[in-house]
């Protein structure tokens, strides 16, 4: 393109509201090119037409540029950013440490009110940090320690010990959390903003997303990137950008969906001495077996909270759903409510010490395992897991078992646990954060490479927080070497997380604070 033809396009709505019209100018403001399109009452299909406006403009000046510019009302530039963590949530803080370090300016839109994602909206316990079995390794450092000792700091931490085979889980307090997320954000110099859908993508010429248009309470925004990382859980951005992908339920049936609730006034000393977990595994069963209660399981989770007579779930089981289609997911949500209120009566009948319960919170929005996994530079396998695989480019481990929620018309137990020889951890690589054939896109969480079984093992948070902290340090390295995201050299990449406390080789010694008591 040369230095006459280099002026973005201008691209505005006429007077009448009923035409887009656009112009290319040189920088003494000379008009290069002009063409005119229908105007669209819908936002997205609006995005669309400018879109075709952008490459008529292109083509009627006999340029190939990587990216037209376009400003319009409705879509406000709200920034201009080297990285944009999208739509946000717990996976965006992992990687701000050494993006601000390299001074790359960060932006993280958030659909809700807080930070967090799905460990401040449904849970309060992060499991994947240590092995299962007798001798516990930790496997998880670096950024999601740091969130870890913060909530110590506040004394709202509580390690359960191998409860029901997962491993140590560390259980917190979600509302603390929401406010730790805040201030490390903070500490960053990250721009957050919260109540922001994303609506669609813009793509240059070149087939690179180059920006993002964003829904919010005063209309549309637009923030441009260099660099941008799909945190949504469900590549979203990654979907709209055209990145392939399986989605949940195409070749294994879609694991489960769970409103998760808190209930109060529970007697936590009555409950041990019937027998806890057995008693209520068998009345949850009775219960069943009798038709005495309406549960949609025969079996499930109830552990104490960090607050005093209080007790957090995982008992609610919806099935069948595609949770990227918005008619399902909406009854999803009520059907969860609706099982939660169920609970709290056979828990207030049936389970001893909880005579006087009453949940006092539902989750935000209901869980969601699994929807769309992208197809990266690779795919992370049920083999690879259980053969305890290793790779030259790994940036995390994980030794949590495939955990896979059946519906219950499936047959068989509702949970099928399958576990890492001898307690041992596989290696994840980095070519899974990585769309295939992208060089501008990471992905991170639950949307990343893998077939249905080994995401079943890795979906856990403290796994997902770690592919956070990688992507991000991956995208400041390609700012840094100005390279795409398939040629970030590995090494370098490797060094940074160790350097902010990754853990990349499993340890040696016993990790004693997660043995059972």
């Amino acid at each position: 393109m040369t230095e006459d033809r280099a002026c973005p396009a201008a691209i505005g709505i006429d007077a009448g509201g009923t035409t887009l019209k656009g112009v290319v100018v040189n920088h003494q403001g000379r008009v290069l090119a002009t063409h005119r399109l229908p105007a669209a009452p819908d936002a997205k299909v609006i995005v669309t037409h400018v879109r075709d406006l952008i490459d008529a403009l292109a083509e009627a000046c006999g340029t190939c540029p990587d990216h037209l510019g376009f400003a319009a009302p409705g879509v406000p530039d709200v920034a201009s950013r080297s990285v944009a963590f999208l739509p946000g949530g717990k996976l965006r803080i992992e990687r701000l440490d050494w993006t601000t370090t390299l001074a790359w300016p960060t932006s993280i839109p958030v659909i809700n009110g807080f930070l967090g994602g799905t460990s401040t909206a449904v849970l309060d316990t992060f499991y994947g940090f240590y092995t299962p079995g007798d001798a516990p390794r930790k496997v998880i450092g670096g950024v999601p320690d740091r969130v870890v000792a913060a909530l110590r700091r506040d004394d709202v931490v509580l390690l359960r010990p191998n409860t029901y085979g997962a491993g140590a889980g560390v259980t917190y307090n979600p509302e603390r959390l929401k406010a730790v997320w805040d201030e490390l954000a903070a500490a960053a110099g990250v721009t957050v903003l919260h109540h922001a859908w994303l609506l669609d993508v813009e793509v240059g010429r070149s087939g690179r997303v180059v920006s993002a248009i964003l829904a919010t309470k005063s209309g549309l925004l637009r923030v441009e990137a260099r660099r941008f990382i799909d945190a949504s859980g469900d590549a979203d951005l990654c979907a709209l950008a055209g990145v392939p992908f399986e989605r949940a339920g195409d070749l294994a049936p879609a694991q489960t969906l769970t409103t998760t609730f808190r209930l109060c006034n529970v007697d936590l000393a009555r409950y041990e001495a019937a027998g806890g977990k057995a008693v209520l595994h068998a009345r949850m069963a009775e219960a069943v077996e009798q038709g005495r209660h309406a549960l949609p399981r025969r079996s499930g989770s109830a552990h104490r909270m960090t607050i005093e007579g209080c007790v957090a779930t995982v008992a609610t089981r919806v099935a069948e759903v595609d949770a990227t289609d918005p008619w399902q997911l909406s009854r999803a949500e009520r059907d969860g409510r609706q099982q939660a209120f169920a609970f709290e009566r056979f828990f207030r009948e049936a389970v001893p010490g909880f005579e006087r319960c009453r949940i006092v919170a539902l989750s935000t929005q209901i869980g969601v395992r699994e929807t769309r996994r992208v197809h990266g530079e690779y795919r992370l396998t049920r083999d690879d897991c259980l053969s305890v695989r290793r790779f030259d480019d790994r940036i995390l481990l994980c030794g949590a078992p495939i955990e896979d929620h059946r519906a219950p018309h499936q047959g068989g137990a509702e949970t099928v646990w399958t576990y890492m020889p001898d307690g041992q951890a596989y290696d994840v690589p980095y070519r899974t954060l990585v769309p295939k054939d992208r060089d501008e896109l990471w992905v991170a969480g639950r949307c990343f490479s893998a077939t249905h079984d080994a995401h079943a093992s890795c979906r856990s948070m403290a796994q997902t927080m770690s592919m956070g902290q990688t992507a991000g340090l991956a995208a400041a390295l390609s700012l840094e070497e100005d390279c795409g995201a398939r040629n970030v050299a590995v090494a370098r990449l490797q060094d940074r997380l160790r350097l902010v406390g990754a853990v990349l080789e499993v340890p040696a010694d016993v990790a004693t604070e997660a043995l059972m008591p």
